[in-house]
């Protein structure tokens, strides 16, 4: 019975991915192979990456899921961790070097110093406000921690003692995320307002949305400029400074005319850009958001696919639901 209704439930999604993808269709397909799926031991859902060199990364995600490669991504060997009878969503991963660092929930910290051999769980106040929503690896015995209701830490002793970086959290948000030089961005949970936190700052600074759509999802270029995406698949970028007052925004971009939702945006480089979304979509960009073409050799993988991921320009990935997983090999099937 299970796998007659496994075997339904994957029947239904590939049905909408059709139905889907045809809004699509007046999109340019993109001309080179760029992404390939990735088997994985599990069918578990994969939620973040992280590499502590150019071959050997980590894997995590729900239902406990930790897996390690060592080919830079093409396989991938499932690693256990010592969490009893619990089980957890392994949200985020970070490393610096061997020492590495998971947020999870229920409220979960794990530690490594070394490259992920064995795992120690670090705890924390029940007090903590909100959950471990992302984790950031900054040195030698250095993390950084911020929960889902937007309240952030630093710890420089291994997790030992803590320091709160703002005075109160912002709310329960739908996504929060980080930009390479430290500032955090988080989108409320019904989508109706964001936030702005850098350095120095001791609160969180909020601003409205700037149109009827509810935010989606929003996050950074790589020169720590914000991006936003509404329901209904549209897309804005800032064309001002982030964190220097009200932000300027660019014309709504609606690349999909169906108006299929799109889900994560990520920036490979400062003008290529790759955003996801329900049904396999998946569309790229490499003059900023001017123009769009869809990646249709991904249409017979019938999942939305929920993040974007690069590692840096060469390594990417896409995390999709029950076990989809995607590996950017920049036009070359054979590319490392």
């Amino acid at each position: 019975m299970r796998s007659i209704l496994k075997f339904l439930q994957r029947t239904t999604m590939l049905l909408a991915a059709v139905v889907l993808c045809a809004a699509c269709q007046s999109l340019p397909a993109v001309e080179t192979l760029s992404w390939e799926p990735v088997t994985l031991p599990t069918e578990a859902s994969p939620l973040d990456v992280d590499f502590i060199s150019d071959d050997h990364g980590w894997l995590v995600g729900s239902e406990s899921t930790l897996l390690e490669t060592f080919d830079g991504g093409k396989s991938w060997e499932p690693r256990s961790l010592e969490l009893g009878d619990s089980e957890y969503r392994l949200t985020s991963i970070s490393f610096s070097g061997d020492e590495g660092w998971i947020a999870g929930e229920p409220a979960l910290l794990l530690h490594t110093t070394d490259g992920g051999k064995s795992w120690s769980k670090i705890g924390l106040s029940a007090k903590l406000p909100g959950i471990p929503k992302v984790i950031t690896a900054l040195g030698r015995d250095s993390v950084e921690m911020a929960t889902d209701q937007g309240a952030i830490y630093e710890s420089n002793d291994g997790a030992q003692h803590w320091d709160a970086k703002v005075i109160e959290s912002v709310g329960i948000t739908r996504n929060i995320r980080r930009s390479p030089g430290g500032q955090y961005v988080a989108v409320s949970e019904r989508g109706n307002y964001y936030s702005i936190w850098q350095p120095g700052m001791r609160a969180w600074e909020p601003y409205n949305r700037n149109d009827s759509r509810k935010l989606q999802r929003m996050g950074f270029d790589t020169n720590n400029q914000l991006w936003m995406l509404s329901r209904g698949g549209q897309i804005q970028l800032s064309e001002g400074t982030p964190f220097g007052g009200e932000e300027e925004w660019s014309e709504p971009i609606r690349p999909n005319s169906g108006g299929i939702g799109l889900l994560d945006l990520a920036y490979r480089t400062p003008n290529e850009l790759w955003a996801s979304g329900g049904s396999g979509t998946l569309l790229r960009s490499t003059d900023n958001g001017e123009t769009w073409e869809q990646d249709v050799t991904v249409d017979n993988i019938p999942s939305s696919l929920f993040k974007v991921i690069f590692v840096s320009p060469e390594r990417g990935f896409i995390t999709g639901q029950s076990g989809v997983l995607l590996r950017y090999i920049g036009g070359n099937s054979q590319a490392a």
